[in-house]
């Protein structure tokens, strides 16, 4: 899959989430991004980047959805919480 295609359908994801607020988390973490002086574009670009590493647990290492997991990497933005991988 191309690049551009995949990053589209990931900031898609994104903004399923936001519209249906599901999980809340996600329309909070977009908020709060906003009010720290983020702009839309990059609020909802951090946040895609949970959603692609949640995408890859699933995929890649065989993982179902883990929600807790999504909402505390959310709750790290700005900063990207890529920390101790093997302990997931």
């Amino acid at each position: 899959m191309c690049a551009s295609v995949l990053r589209a359908a990931i900031l898609e994801v994104v903004d399923n989430q936001l519209r249906e607020n599901t999980p809340p988390a996600t329309r909070l973490t977009f908020e709060r991004l906003q009010r720290e002086g983020h702009s839309v574009s990059k609020a909802k670009e951090m946040i895609a980047a949970i959603v692609a590493a949640e995408f890859f647990h699933i995929t890649e290492q065989k993982q179902t959805f883990n929600e807790t997991r999504f909402v505390e990497r959310l709750d790290q933005l700005p900063d990207m919480p890529w920390t101790d991988e093997e302990g997931d």
